[in-house]
């Protein structure tokens, strides 16, 4: 990916700097918060007089049976009992002064929709499922007051929100957040918190990006060197990877996660309605597995785990049977952990260089009659979808694996442009969009010489409210094969979790409003005005978030346009 902007996205950095010089600074160009700051915006909403407010009266009642029932009364009672200091006592039979969860078949839509009604003498959510229900009660929560975010008891807050009549449910099934952690390593606890802002916007999938050329972030117990040696390089460039001579800062870097640690983070998410999709990258992207056991590679190595960002010749062989073997094993622990039907592969960025002169590789061709080293990989990949299948588990890859021909029941990230999607749904392929124009947050997101380096592009937050994940070259039968979309969040030049939620919010925001809500609710100037109170719910759970002044982005968009 190269940084190059175009002469609008140049004009644009001018004009808001011209804007800002001009117009007399941030103060005089303001946007009204909502009375209903809700993120995504409910597919149908009602306004109503007069407030509902919680006290250490509020009972909770649960209607109905459902499996995660008693999961939901735990979640009331650490999300919304912790700041209040409210017991939320459980009173099936309570008609006032009660929350209400309640199971409703009759509740129809997609999984997660839902109904939540607030009068001043009770709340009421209504769903066919605990998902539904989940969800009703992220609206709840964006509702009340910001302090509803702490984690330790909050004295002195009238909790209070606003009646309403909410019908909702979301657009497409897939509704997804990516975080690399290979480029730089997180720790538990933040990535509980990505998890659980997904879940506040009713994100439903978590691509957890766990093996890079810069590090493998996964115990496997059968091959602990992973971990021993691929999980740590030597140093880290510390100036963009386009520029030399390199610079590095000569400090040893590294972490992983234990399989503990990983099963702890599935049970969070599980609790959160969020699916985990773990990926295992290759065949390339794969120097640090190299690192660890070198017979793997065309060469035999040496190789190390890298310390610089880019695409390096040195991938799995192909033509080693023993490269196969140790990606089964691998991949049969991570289906251990993870229960969700879905398995990453990568499959992007591989060179066919040493494929080329490897004999290895060059018999497995001649054996399996394959024309050329992009029929090579398209073997690889069908090996491992086949192996996976055994294990009641889906590849997900990205479109890269396109070529050469297409695994049979894989399902393809469109991340390089919208071509591959189109493609993969045209053959009856299940596709998750994630463009690089609309989806990569890594790119910058203003003038970036205000901005921290970043790894180039140019990806502004009404560009991302406006993308439309359904390509329109699609007839409506082919279309049904878009599952959703995705933001990617690429860690090069993000070192600490500061800097991952400087990048990603709020731009998740939009990307969740344009996976749950119907493109006909859609309104740009209706989802500044709340997230304006959204900013709030940002705020007291100690995000980050890039605050650029959206009032002056307006004006410039009004001028451009």
């Amino acid at each position: 990916m190269e940084f190059q902007l175009s002469v609008k996205h140049l004009l644009l950095m001018f004009a808001f700097i011209f804007l800002i010089i001009n117009c007399g600074g941030p103060s005089q160009l303001k946007i009204e918060t909502a009375r209903y700051s809700i993120i995504p915006k409910p597919q149908k909403l009602t306004e109503k007089n007069g407030n509902f407010n919680l006290n250490s009266d509020t009972k909770l009642a649960i209607v109905g049976q459902d499996e995660k029932l008693a999961g939901l009364v735990d979640y009331v009672r650490q999300q919304f009992g912790v700041p209040t200091g409210f017991a939320f006592e459980e009173a099936p039979d309570a008609q006032s002064n009660v929350l209400i969860l309640k199971i409703d078949e009759q509740v129809k839509g997609k999984d997660g929709s839902y109904r939540l009604t607030v009068d001043p003498d009770k709340i009421e959510i209504t769903a066919p499922n605990a998902r539904g229900l989940f969800y009703g009660l992220q609206t709840v929560r964006q509702l009340l007051p910001y302090a509803i975010e702490s984690r330790d008891l909050v004295e002195g807050v009238e909790w209070s929100l606003p009646c309403v009549e909410i019908e909702d449910g979301p657009r497409f099934v897939y509704r997804g957040m990516h975080l690399d952690v290979g480029r730089h390593f997180f720790p538990v606890s933040f990535i509980k918190k990505y998890i659980d802002l997904l879940a506040l916007q009713k994100m439903n999938y978590f691509h957890w990006h766990l093996t890079e050329d810069q590090g493998w972030r996964i115990e496997i117990k059968k091959y602990p060197k992973l971990t021993q040696v691929g999980a740590f390089r030597k140093q880290t460039i510390t100036t963009h990877a386009s520029k030399k001579p390199y610079i590095y800062d000569g400090q040893p870097y590294g972490g992983f996660y234990t399989q503990d640690e990983i099963r702890e983070i599935v049970a969070y998410a599980q609790k959160r309605f969020v699916t985990i999709v773990p990926e295992i990258e290759m065949p390339g992207h794969s120097s640090a597995a190299l690192a660890a056991y070198p017979e793997l590679g065309c060469t035999g190595g040496p190789y190390q785990v890298a310390d610089r960002w880019g695409i390096f010749k040195d991938v799995y062989c192909a033509g080693n049977e023993k490269t196969f073997q140790f990606l089964e094993d691998v991949l049969s622990e991570v289906a251990e952990l993870f229960p969700g039907k879905y398995i990453h592969i990568g499959g992007d960025e591989c060179p066919k260089d040493r494929w080329k002169t490897c004999p290895k590789c060059q018999a497995r061709m001649k054996k399996e009659g394959l024309k050329d080293e992009h029929e090579l990989q398209s073997y690889f990949i069908h090996r491992i979808e086949n192996f996976l299948l055994s294990k009641n588990r889906y590849i997900i890859g990205w479109d890269e694996i396109l070529e050469g021909g297409l695994a049979p029941q894989a399902t393809v990230m469109s991340w390089r442009g919208i071509k591959g999607g189109i493609a993969a749904a045209r053959q009856h392929h299940d596709v998750i969009m994630t463009p690089t124009s609309h989806c990569y947050f890594d790119y910058y997101q203003a003038d970036p010489a205000t901005q921290p380096l970043a790894i180039g592009g140019f990806l502004p937050l009404q560009k991302v409210y406006f993308y439309e994940p359904v390509p329109e070259e699609l007839t409506e039968e082919e279309a049904r094969y878009i599952l959703g979309a995705q933001g990617n969040v690429w860690t090069e030049y993000m070192d600490n979790e500061k800097e991952v939620e400087y990048m990603a919010f709020p731009r998740a925001c939009a990307l969740a409003e344009v996976v749950w809500t119907n493109k006909e609710q859609k309104n740009w100037f209706d989802f500044l005005s709340r997230l304006q109170g959204f900013y709030g719910h940002l705020y007291a759970m100690g995000v980050n978030y890039f605050r650029g002044n959206v009032g002056e982005l307006i004006e410039l968009n009004k001028k451009l346009q």
